[in-house]
């Protein structure tokens, strides 16, 4: 799945993304919007991680849920 679904769908995809980064909370969420370069902003950040270990979640993330 391609990141534009993920965006265009976010509400519906968000809450897959609540599980897998908890430390964020609804704000975080609603102000991502979407935004791919922005998750991964918010997760390096909260979590303490590098860009590319940021940029890796996110990416085993995206292929998660496209399986479901």
């Amino acid at each position: 799945m391609n990141w534009d679904r993920i965006e265009g769908n976010w509400t519906r995809f968000k809450g897959s993304a609540k599980e897998q980064w908890g430390k964020l909370t609804d704000d975080h969420f609603d102000q991502i919007a979407g935004k791919r370069e922005q998750l991964t902003g918010l997760i390096q950040e909260h979590y303490g991680i590098t860009k590319e270990e940021a940029e890796k979640q996110v990416g085993a993330w995206q292929h998660r849920v496209k399986l479901k």
